[in-house]
């Protein structure tokens, strides 16, 4: 769950091997990434830990880390972050297809791929996934957005995934694809069954 105030909460499920983080925890972060004693790892964690302090006052309310081992000793690592914002127009149908027309023409993209995402909800939601090219940053990286929007039709969501593990493209698409498939609005009781769609996430774990 996430909330803040003003933005309407939501619920969703993440797969094994993420961790809540935030911006405060950079330290930690890096002395992971020295325990792992992977240099690749070191520097994958030193990028994401830079790209968490450049999200802080971007309407990003939840991120997290995800850690998955690789053969033979390797980590293999990403970024989860989930942003809501005021929706600008009334039309949840025209707010999805804007932001997802907005991602798509971005100029860091090196390649992608675009599929509308049919949810449980039948909320609008598309899903722009590629490779892309940061300025100042040396290794290429993966990229999966989804925009979809809450029920009231006031708020914009967009989930983000990055990895530089880029060679793992089409699972990490499927992961943020199947946590979307997870979104609720509603606190759900204990009890009752999740949303439909989480169990591909075991599916696709590395």
């Amino acid at each position: 769950m996430t909330h803040q105030r003003n933005m309407p909460p939501v619920w969703f499920r993440l797969p094994q091997g993420f961790h809540d983080i935030g911006p405060d925890d950079r330290a930690s972060l890096l002395a992971v990434a020295e325990a792992l004693g992977s240099p690749d790892a070191h520097q994958e964690l030193s990028q994401l830990a830079d790209g968490l302090e450049e999200l802080a006052g971007h309407d990003v309310l939840h991120t997290a880390i995800g850690f998955h081992p690789e053969e033979p000793l390797g980590v293999a690592t990403s970024l989860f972050s989930l942003t809501i914002q005021r929706a600008e127009q009334p039309n949840p149908r025209l707010t999805v297809a804007r932001t997802a027309l907005a991602i798509a023409h971005s100029s860091l993209w090196e390649s992608s791929i675009r599929r509308f995402i049919d949810l449980p909800s039948a909320l609008p939601c598309c899903l722009v996934a590629g490779i892309i090219s940061v300025p100042n940053v040396e290794q290429r990286l993966f990229q999966a957005r989804v925009a979809t929007v809450h029920p009231d039709g006031l708020h914009l969501l967009v989930l983000d995934l990055t990895s530089a593990s880029t060679q793992h493209a089409e699972a990490y698409t499927d992961i943020l694809e199947a946590v979307a498939h997870t979104l609720l609005f509603t606190d759900p009781e204990p009890s009752a069954p999740t949303a439909t769609g989480t169990s591909r996430i075991l599916e696709v774990l590395l």
